[in-house]
């Protein structure tokens, strides 16, 4: 909350794009989204309107465009020809709706992409009162507490995604994660894709690679946290983490756009395991510059809700989203939601999608910290020397990364991060 904020009162920032004055558009937005409508009302009076109205907090206009993004927009009387956009905050006060995450949803977004004077609106940030943590357990593990878990400190945690995603049998699987805890492994997880079908189910699988785990550590100490996916529904999934809990399991896997945000409050009411949170489906929200929300956003809901890690891409990644909106997501993560003495609510941002040992300085020194898991498929399963190479050329980069050292400088005296280097480019 900055000094402009007032307690008790929930602001969303917004990018908009219209033909109406932006005032006359913010106005629009404020209404709809509170005691409005198209027109005035019996019983919307000016009491009412006093107490329960959307406000707008800022309007900062950002330039024009020549065309609408988005198709179905309409424009007012008397147009001058010009859309314009915008950066706009809207408030409410806390008791319109109290401390809940889905009618929150239907507040801050609700029917706005859908109104007729925009031709773009986008949802940037959310920023909340802490009344929202007695209703919210935020979350059990979070940075410190995966740490702790995994007994992994002064590094990021180097963990990989089980491949391939599906077909494996659970024999297969486990013996596919002994390899990788026999690496060096710290982190391994289910692909989303793989939850409970017949030829890999879930109990069978669990129960196979958390053999594997809890023999590996009492063999050597280490215990390796696997995140199983138990997305299903909701007393499917609380089966699964029962399962996982009662086998020893330190992590549950969850897609989050699958479940929701009330399925996720009760699984983490239940959880005494860290909640990985898969963000797979967001790019539906988020592609597209003219619709849907930002990850910033996003995120926040569901640490609220309870999450302990969630992924945010990777540098260089396969997929559309830039550097600079990967690190700012990774940021924002990191960054407190809430001001002492309230819980913060930080969590582990997971670095996937085309990660190898090349990435590791330039992701240090862009988020400056190495509070975070570091996820691998072919930088670890396709190392030249092996998988124990893979995990090694990767501890050993972000060794470089952290003490400055050029990667190529340190692979000098370092076989298996030359090795990777040259595999997979400096």
């Amino acid at each position: 909350m900055n000094d402009h904020q007032v307690p008790n009162r929930i602001y969303a920032t917004y990018w908009i794009e219209s033909a109406y004055p932006l005032a006359d558009a913010a106005a629009i937005m404020a209404g709809e989204q509170s005691t409005g409508t198209f027109l005035r009302v019996p019983g919307e009076t000016d009491e009412l309107r006093k107490k329960f109205a959307a406000r707008v907090e800022a309007l900062e206009e950002q330039g024009p465009v020549t065309s609408p993004s988005l198709p179905g927009s309409g424009t007012p009387k008397n147009w001058d020809g010009k859309r314009r956009t915008a950066h706009v905050t809207l408030s409410w006060p806390l008791y319109n709706i109290g401390p809940s995450l889905p009618n929150l949803l239907a507040t801050v977004a609700g029917n706005l992409s859908e109104l007729k004077p925009f031709s773009g609106l986008k949802l940037l940030d959310l920023t909340l009162p802490p009344e929202f943590l007695t209703q919210y357990q935020g979350p059990q593990f979070g940075v410190a507490g995966t740490r702790t878990l995994t007994s992994v400190y002064g590094r990021p945690i180097i963990g990989t995604i089980i491949k391939p995603s599906i077909g494996q049998t659970p024999e297969a699987t486990a013996q596919q994660v002994k390899t990788l805890a026999e690496a060096g492994i710290d982190f391994v997880k289910d692909d989303e894709l793989q939850s409970d079908g017949p030829h890999c189910p879930f109990n069978a699988r669990v129960s196979a690679v958390l053999d594997v785990l809890n023999t590996h550590a009492a063999r050597t100490g280490k215990r390796v946290m696997y995140a199983a996916n138990i997305t299903g529904d909701l007393d499917q999934m609380l089966e699964r983490l029962a399962h996982i809990e009662a086998n020893g399991g330190t992590c549950a896997m969850v897609s989050m756009n699958s479940i929701g945000l009330p399925a996720m409050k009760i699984i983490r009411r239940h959880a005494h395991v860290a909640i990985h949170g898969h963000r797979n489906g967001w790019g539906m929200m988020s592609r597209s510059p003219a619709i849907g929300m930002s990850f910033i956003a996003f995120q926040k809901l569901w640490r609220v809700a309870g999450i302990d890690h969630t992924h945010v891409n990777g540098l260089r990644n396969k997929f559309c989203e830039s550097d600079e909106s990967v690190i700012d997501s990774a940021r924002t993560c990191l960054t407190p939601m809430f001001s002492a003495p309230n819980k913060g609510c930080e969590v582990m941002p997971v670095f996937s999608s085309g990660q190898s040992a090349r990435q590791a300085p330039d992701t240090y020194h862009a988020l400056g910290t190495t509070d975070l898991i570091y996820a691998c498929g072919g930088g670890i399963m396709g190392h030249p020397q092996g998988v124990a190479a893979g995990v090694q050329s990767l501890q050993q980069a972000w060794e470089a990364a952290v003490q400055s050292i050029p990667l190529t400088a340190y692979a000098e005296t370092h076989t298996e991060l030359k090795a990777a280097l040259e595999l997979f480019g400096a």
